[in-house]
């Protein structure tokens, strides 16, 4: 009573696939490979900023601060 035997996941993967059809599931499958794709990337991007140094994050926020008064400048 415990656990569920393999006869019943096949019904319940039966009835999913009746339900939702083979195309909807790979097109799920295809959308939850890209989110996690995407979120390791994340992932890396933010363990590559947190290796930072403080003084490297100051000398880009003063770049970005340069950029964003030439482009002020400009309009």
């Amino acid at each position: 009573m415990g656990s569920f035997s393999i006869w019943h996941w096949l019904v319940v993967l039966a009835i999913v696939v009746l339900v939702f059809g083979t195309k909807k599931l790979r097109n799920l499958g295809g959308d939850l490979g890209a989110s996690i794709k995407n979120f390791k990337g994340a992932m890396k991007d933010g363990e590559a900023e947190a290796a930072k140094t403080p003084d490297q994050i100051a000398a880009e926020a003063k770049v970005a601060e340069e950029e964003q008064q030439r482009e002020s400048n400009k309009a």
